[in-house]
């Protein structure tokens, strides 16, 4: 069937891919002038099975009171007009139940570890270049409270199938020797040894390549105006493009538009528990004698992950909850710097850091949303929060399963809106 996929980041490229494969016929539409360069550009670039545990979680409600007035913290609320911040934020409070917070990791986990190897194959498949590292995730922690909330985790974690391992100091040391100049800081870690990094920006670019050798037409400087429904189906896309308005119309259509999806499916009765939640990230090109670290590293108490990307060091994270506010905060960026030579002192750099934010697309679960709407031909693929990156290839090939009729592997809610 003809396929129209509404975003081209790595979520709805990879969507395009696998369908695709499966013998559809697949137009991709987005509004900027290549794939990824909005949410996808600069994130932390880990493939991070390990960080399935979602923000709501019944720790998470002692740090929020901690964080209040800090323009610097990790997870930063601007309270708004806003009736749609307000009922994230009720939702949110609710997935803070343990028993949710149990269900959503074991959501996450199943999707992510499917997700994982979906990449890998297709890496190997396709020999996809983008500066990935198979050198495992190492999470650092410098509150003994935080570390031992964190040893139960990875308990959680390992029942359902990930080799999340607690570690000393002194082991996280040996992991990633430079991190030896933050010794007095750190109490413990854990580490995921399968999990992996890589630059999403790279990948998808890569991908996109490929897709459209097998027939997929990208289309660049569409901005999308609105879905038009026709009873129980949906009519077209009205579009704005190089040659004006149009209406674009196919078999089926899979919105993957990130914080943007619940602004373009309110008007057709479809609301979606998706909030903006603005990540920062600096990237620095490293000078030949830097003592930086090939091991990614996710600190705990800064909500922070430090990625090794070639010749680069990508710090990325926090959340800020200010809608779809993209000025970057200069408070904000420059924490990233700071925590950076805490943790890593010996690093040396050549010129000055790239900063970037962007809208990571938030469920008050963590848990993204793959599947069908009321209408016959809508699909979504959206929702991924933090970890687009670790579960595009697993939501895109489990999409491309339930659109053809056949029964995806992951074992994971998969709705129907």
């Amino acid at each position: 069937m003809r396929v129209l996929v509404l975003g081209a980041g790595v979520v709805g490229t990879t969507s395009a891919w696998y369908l695709a494969r499966a013998g559809h016929q697949v137009t991709v539409i987005d509004r900027q002038p290549a794939v990824a360069d909005e949410t996808s550009f600069a994130n932390g670039g880990q493939i991070s099975v390990s960080h399935a545990e979602p923000w709501a979680n019944p720790q998470v409600l002692s740090h929020l009171v901690k964080w209040l007035g800090r323009e610097d913290a990790p997870l930063l609320w601007r309270w708004r007009a806003d009736p749609a911040q307000l009922e994230w934020g009720l939702r949110f409070l609710g997935e803070c139940l343990p028993g949710r917070t149990r269900r959503n990791i074991a959501a996450i986990v199943a999707m992510a570890l499917y997700s994982r190897s979906r990449l890998q194959a297709l890496r190997q498949e396709l020999a996809l270049e983008y500066d990935h590292l198979e050198r495992g995730i190492l999470h650092i922690y410098t509150d003994r409270k935080e570390f031992s909330a964190a040893v139960e985790a990875a308990q959680l974690m390992r029942q359902f199938g990930l080799d999340r391992l607690t570690v000393d100091t002194e082991k996280c040391l040996k992991i990633e020797p430079a991190l030896a100049g933050a010794k007095a800081l750190l109490v413990g870690g854990d580490y995921t040894r399968s999990d992996e990094t890589g630059d999403a920006k790279k990948f998808t670019c890569a991908l996109a390549e490929r897709a459209t050798d097998l027939g997929v037409d990208f289309r660049f400087g569409t901005a999308i105006e609105r879905i038009a429904a026709g009873g129980s189906q949906i009519a077209g896309v009205v579009a704005q493009g190089r040659n004006g308005a149009e209406l674009l119309t196919a078999d089926a259509y899979v919105v993957a538009l990130s914080s943007y999806s619940p602004q373009l499916l309110k008007p057709l009765g479809i609301r979606l528990p998706v909030y903006p939640a603005k990540g920062y990230s600096a990237t620095l090109t490293l000078a030949e004698d830097s003592v930086a670290p090939m091991v990614s590293v996710t600190d705990d108490e800064c909500k922070l992950v430090f990625s090794r990307l070639g010749n680069r060091l990508r710090i990325a994270g926090t959340a800020e909850f200010t809608g779809f506010n993209l000025d970057l905060n200069p408070v904000r960026c420059q924490a990233l710097i700071t925590r950076t030579r805490q943790l890593f002192p010996e690093l040396k750099t050549l010129g000055e850091p790239e900063f970037w934010c962007g809208l990571r697309p938030a469920t008050p679960s963590n848990v993204p949303i793959i599947g069908r709407t009321r209408y016959g031909n809508l699909w979504l693929n959206t929702g991924h929060g933090t970890l687009g990156w670790t579960m595009a290839c697993g939501s895109a090939a489990a999409l491309a399963d339930l659109m053809s009729g056949a029964q995806p592997e992951p074992d994971f809610p998969f709705v129907k809106c």
